[in-house]
């Protein structure tokens, strides 16, 4: 004879708060993924200043982003040979 399976359904609030996790985690690697490739390709530079301008130069305002991003481009071509291309 062939024993019967029983099986038990999770509760609805146990099978939402699982899924709940889940999605949770799954924000998280993304968001983690996103940051990975911002700093990868440079996008996350003005934040990095910002955050660095707060903490060294608290008394003197920083410089706007259009700013930063001149002056960043203006370094990098006055100096070719230290960038792979």
């Amino acid at each position: 004879m062939i024993a019967e399976r029983t099986t038990t359904a999770l509760p609805s609030s146990s099978g939402r708060a699982v899924a709940r996790g889940a999605w949770r985690r799954v924000r998280a690697g993304a968001s983690a993924f996103r940051r990975g490739i911002r700093g990868v390709f440079g996008a996350d530079a003005y934040e990095k200043y910002l955050e660095y301008h707060r903490q060294h130069h608290p008394h003197h305002a920083p410089m706007s982003e259009p700013e930063f991003w001149r002056d960043r481009c203006d370094r990098q071509e006055g100096n070719p040979q230290g960038r792979c291309c």
